[in-house]
Order: C-alpha cells, then structure tokens, then sequence
C-alpha cells in the first residue's frame, strides 16, 4: 500500500476544534506514510499550537476553505486521488465541478470520495461501514463516495495510531514528567488531567479532591474556564494548575503521564485508549440525547466494570448520583478494563492504512 497519492482532505471547525484535530492526526499519519495531503479547513488558527510544525512540512499544503471556490487557485492545483470529507462536510460545489470537468476532458479516473464519519460503538456502524453512497444531483451526478466509519472492532474503519506508537511510549520518561508538572504531589496522590466541557458533577469532583494528596492538570480553553467558575464558589480550593496549550505529542504525554485521565470528544478519547490509564470519557452533548446511547454502547463493548459505567453517566449527567470519590474509583477493574480494551485494539489495522487500502481498492474498481 505505498502507492503515493495525493490526498484533499475537508474539514470544518464546528467549535472546539476537535474535528481538526482528528484531521491533523490523520493528515501526519498520511504523510509518515509517503501520502501528500492538502489540508482545506475553515479556521485553522488552532494549528498554531496544535501543530506548529505544518507550515514547514514536505508535501503539506494547508489551504483556506474559501479557496476551494476560487477559480484561480483550482485551475493551478494538480487533481487528487483521493477526496476525503472529514465527518460529512459536503464539498465545495465549485471544486467538485471543476475537477469533475478536468476528469471528463483528461479521461483521467475520478477520485475515491470518501465520506469519513464520527466514531461510534453502536451496533449499526458495521453494517453501514464502506457502503456506496451514489451522487444523485450536482456536477458529479452519476459518481459514488463510500461511507468510511471509524470504530472499535474489526469490521469497521479502526482508529487512528501511529507507526511509532508504541516506541514513543516505551521512551517517554513519566516521572520526569510529574516532576517538572507537579513537582508538590504526594506520593500516595493521584495525578489527575482534566479536558472536558462544563459537566453538571464538576463542583462535586473538586470538592472531593480538597484536603486529598491529589492534583489536578486543567488543560485551557473552557475546561480552565467551568473550573474556574466552579472554584469561585468553593471557600477551599483542591491543589490544581492550569496548563498551556500543548501540540497532539505533548497532549498524549499528559495522558500517559497522569493516573486518571478525563478526556471529551472523539480525538481525545482514541488518545486515552492508547495512553491505557483509566479515563472518564465527557461525550459530546446533543439535543436529541443520542449520546446517551452512543456512551452506553461503549461502555458495552469495553465492557466496563459496574463502577466505571455509573462514574461515566454521573459525569455525563445521565444519573444523578454521587461521584465515586477518585482514590476509590481507580482500582484494578478499571485499570485491567482499559489495558484489555487498549490490547485488543493493537491487533487491528488501524485507520490511516485502511483508508490507503480503501483507496487503491476503490481507484481500482472505477
């Protein structure tokens, strides 16, 4: 599978930036796998910090949304092999009608279009991985995409994971790195990072780590933010600091560094599964409720101890029961829960490579 090609990948920041931060991982995997990649992304100022190094990259190009409906900017770029778009951001017409001209005038072969969807556990994600999705209207009427669905078993899409994973971790030196961060934790204390959104049991996790040997790493943005609101109304404050925003390797060293991990989102959660500390997952919240049964399907299929599930929906709101306190809640189930879950995801193929096969595959067949 290392036919190069090269790759556009679209992606829109809805408003965390996780969405990018996906399509970053992917684009680096891609790239350490001899790719090129074209990066369309409606803001990407988050790669200041996320990725400091992309503007320097070989055979990356980060480009602006908007131009992908510039006629002059698409009559200058060389046509893709592949069209990826990032959790079902519908292309720009424009730059779907004007490479589907150049295909018909060139005679050369249309692009693998890939739909890459949200990760999930449920049920259905197997059946609805790589099925076609016929293009009925637009200038690429009569073309196909594939739905391209990441996931936890080994009839979906896998999850993304670098190359060199496993020797990163093997390397990393963790006591080094709680010195340096928290240099005052006991040794009986409990290193704990927190990435989150604004859950209802936050107050009651940081009243239970005042007068603990515990310390809490707050990452920036609005979990600095809902601490801070939260702490404002406490007369003791539990021993935490903030931390910097930090790039996709010094985000996943917090993870491994620490013995409890709360993580949110899709990226994050992959990266926790990796680390395999014991974490609390904050799903993304929706209207509907669907994650409710989105978290349940999770905890089903890494198949968690009783313990772990009630401190998942505590934290996520779908129970109103007290937080089992951290010091207790980190036991051996919970730790054999993730290691196990982590080992039977080592023997999958993992996300980026199977986007390669898929690609030759389906360039192949058209």
């Amino acid at each position: 599978m290392n036919t190069h090609r090269l790759w556009d990948i679209f992606c829109t920041v809805i408003d965390n930036h996780g969405d990018l931060g996906v399509c970053w991982r992917l684009t680096r995997q891609l790239l350490a796998q001899g790719q090129s990649v074209r990066l369309w992304v409606d803001d990407a100022s988050a790669l200041a910090w996320m990725a400091p190094e992309a503007h320097a990259m070989p055979d990356l190009q980060v480009l602006p949304w908007a131009d992908a409906s510039q006629s002059d900017v698409l009559q200058s770029l060389q046509s893709a092999q592949v069209w990826i778009e990032a959790f079902g951001c519908p292309l720009p017409e424009a730059f779907v009608g004007h490479f589907v001209e150049r295909t018909v005038a060139t005679h050369t072969q249309q692009p693998a279009w890939i739909n890459l969807e949200y990760l999930s556990a449920e049920d259905w994600v197997p059946r609805m991985h790589g099925l076609p999705s016929p293009v009925m209207s637009g200038p690429a009427k009569g073309w196909t995409k594939h739905f391209f669905y990441p996931g936890f078993t080994p009839d979906t899409g896998g999850l993304l994971r670098e190359t060199d994973l496993l020797e990163r971790q093997q390397r990393f030196d963790r006591n080094a790195w709680r010195k340096q961060h928290a240099p005052d934790l006991a040794p009986d204390g409990l290193l704990i990072s927190l990435f989150c959104y604004e859950p209802a049991a936050l107050p009651q996790l940081l009243n239970q780590l005042v007068g603990t040997p515990h310390h809490l790493l707050v990452t920036p943005g609005r979990p600095l933010a809902a601490v801070q609101q939260a702490l404002a109304n406490m007369p003791v404050q539990p021993s935490w600091s903030a931390l910097p925003y930090t790039d996709q390797n010094g985000f996943d060293e917090m993870l491994w560094a620490c013995d409890l991990n709360f993580v949110r989102g899709e990226d994050s959660l992959v990266r926790a599964l990796w680390a395999g500390q014991p974490f609390i997952w904050h799903i993304y919240p929706q209207d509907d409720n669907a994650h409710h049964v989105k978290l349940e399907a999770f905890l089903d299929w890494m198949q968690a101890p009783e313990s772990l599930r009630q401190f998942h929906r505590a934290w996520n709101g779908l129970q109103d029961v007290a937080l089992v306190p951290a010091k207790t809640a980190i036991t051996d189930s919970w730790k054999n829960c993730v290691q196990s879950a982590r080992q039977g995801l080592l023997c999958q193929t993992d996300l980026a490579s199977q986007l390669l096969i898929h690609s030759v595959t389906t360039c192949a067949a058209l």
